[in-house]
């Protein structure tokens, strides 16, 4: 079981997380100053960063080779881009992003819930390809590519009959590999399975929304063991980021009532 090493402040609900150079980065949802920076070694709060004419944020991520974070935007169909020298700039995804990640040739890969598509896009939002998922993957929340050249792509929305995380290979035709099935709360089911991250390895850490917890799964996609539980945490995991030089887990633990997101926190934890 992973152990907590720092929890940093509870605020509004957190919708990205992901670390940069010797920052941390920490989305959250209001008008200014939405994206939190702190020293990743202290946890010291630095100066916020604010992203203009936001809408609706879902996720984050960041390129260590582009010096960039990217912020997906649902409502606006864009990607906000901020480099670490302050510039904004924005791109359009043509359809409602959700998930997004970064791949080794250093493009961005944006996962599409309601066309079952996954869009890569290069840094500045030129678009290389489009790749359509498997019919019997319905509203995927988050893809990520791993080095052996496949797909890890976790769906299952509240009510739909399958909730899993699947290893589909890079033309998205084939699923090689999966995990779960009809929903539920044993070691082999989910609730929701809502956010991926992926180690140097390719084990798969998922968070299991509605179950309130994070699993860990082998690169064949086999369940190894829960690495966080109920127990360590105050509400429910929503987005995870792995920091795999200091080998921690940061989960954003979200309040969650009457199906609005109403407050958040995260968790850092040592793996």
């Amino acid at each position: 079981m992973a152990q907590v090493v720092h929890t940093l402040p509870e605020g509004p609900p957190v919708l990205g997380i992901t670390v940069l150079g010797d920052k941390v980065y920490v989305l959250r949802w209001k008008e200014r100053d939405q994206v939190e920076v702190y020293n990743v070694n202290t946890y010291r709060l630095k100066p916020c960063l604010t992203v203009p004419n936001a809408r609706i944020f879902v996720d984050m991520t960041s390129c260590e080779h582009h010096r960039c974070v990217y912020i997906g935007d649902n409502d606006d169909e864009c990607v906000h881009r901020l480099s670490v020298e302050g510039a904004v700039t924005r791109w359009d995804v043509n359809d409602k992003p959700w998930g997004l990640s970064v791949n080794a040739s250093h493009n961005v890969l944006v996962t599409c819930p309601y066309v079952r598509k996954i869009k890569e896009f290069r840094s500045h939002g030129d678009l290389l390809r489009e790749i359509r998922l498997p019919d019997d993957i319905i509203n995927p929340y988050h893809a990520i590519e791993t080095r052996s050249g496949h797909y890890i792509v976790c769906h299952g929305c509240p009510g739909e009959a399958f909730h899993r995380v699947c290893k589909i290979k890079l033309d998205g035709r084939n699923t090689v590999h999966s995990h779960g099935g009809q929903p539920g709360s044993d070691t082999g089911q989910y609730r929701v399975p809502a956010h991926l991250a992926v180690d140097n390895n390719e084990f798969v850490f998922v968070a299991d929304f509605n179950n309130r917890r994070v699993k860990l799964l082998s690169p064949t996609l086999d369940y190894r063991r829960q690495v966080v539980s109920r127990n360590e945490l105050k509400w429910k995991p929503t987005q995870l980021c792995l920091d795999v030089h200091r080998r921690c887990l940061y989960v954003a633990d979200n309040e969650i009532k009457n199906v609005e997101v109403t407050a958040g926190r995260v968790v850092v934890f040592s793996i």
